[in-house]
């Protein structure tokens, strides 16, 4: 495809990229578009329990959802349990983005640390978190610190692995240029392999809140006595399926944020860059 796209026409004329990228690309983009999926579903869910497809004692219709929410917020019980669950996710999150990055710039700088580091990260990836709750309840108790812990460790390893291949991906054209200009090692690093590595970061960081959240919902219905976890759980021993639809939401919502603060920071970052997509 590359061949075909820096060969001029038949004509001679010379190739306008910008209508190549439009024609190729996935189009213009539309402010708030990433949310017409969601609204799709809801509209569905909306004609299925107006028709009576949807059963509504398995599944809330979503006006009796809006009230229920609605007094949830009324009593102050959602906001607090939101609060709960976002502190628990951002702290995890941050834990693990700081020790992930670490780990990610210290084995894709050095052989040695890659040797000692990337068998330990590695064998962490194929193991899930939810195996590693019983050994760290044992560890660490039910408290805080296993559901922070566990956040991280969901973490972690998306970030390594992404920051990892973008730090081993940057052409080595590039050292042998700062060689040729007398660049020191920790300029070279600072101003070429950090921003050289910050796409797979990024695209790590994605990962990352998504796994994030995932671990989110396990940990905070594993003993917890707050969180939007807990509040399902206790919904769902009462049969309240119009609060565990609430519960669901608000992960929901949280994921949708998170992903789209990532990426409005990631085309901020990454402007200098021209892809199909810019």
């Amino acid at each position: 495809m590359t061949a075909v796209l820096e060969s001029p026409p038949v004509s001679g004329a010379p190739v306008d990229r910008r209508v190549v990228r439009r024609r190729l690309g996935p189009g213009r983009r539309v402010p708030f578009a990433i949310v017409t999926g969601p609204l799709v579903l809801v509209a569905l869910w909306c004609v299925g329990s107006a028709t009576g497809l949807l059963d509504p004692r398995t599944l809330s219709e979503p006006w009796t959802v809006v009230a229920t929410a609605g007094e949830l917020v009324a009593d102050g019980r959602l906001q607090e349990n939101l609060v709960v669950s976002a502190t628990r996710a951002a702290v995890g999150l941050g834990l693990g983005v700081a020790i992930g990055l670490l780990l990610a710039i210290v084995s894709g700088l050095s052989r040695p640390g890659e040797y000692l580091i990337d068998g330990p990260v590695q064998i962490k990836r194929s193991i899930p978190n939810l195996a590693l709750i019983p050994l760290l309840i044992l560890w660490l108790g039910i408290g805080e610190e296993m559901k922070i812990i566990t956040i991280a460790l969901g973490v972690v390893v998306p970030i390594y692995i992404h920051t990892h291949n973008g730090l081993r991906g940057i052409d080595s054209r590039y050292a042998e240029l700062a060689e040729t200009t007398g660049l020191g090692r920790g300029e070279f690093v600072r101003s070429v392999v950090l921003p050289g590595a910050l796409p797979g970061f990024l695209l790590g960081m994605r990962f990352a809140v998504t796994s994030a959240l995932l671990a989110l919902v396990v940990v905070e219905q594993v003993n917890s006595t707050s969180g939007i976890g807990y509040m399902i759980t206790l919904a769902s021993s009462y049969g309240q399926t119009d609060v565990i639809i609430v519960g669901l939401v608000v992960y929901a919502v949280l994921g949708l944020v998170a992903d789209g603060a990532v990426r409005f920071t990631e085309r901020r970052a990454l402007a200098w860059r021209r892809t199909l997509e810019s």
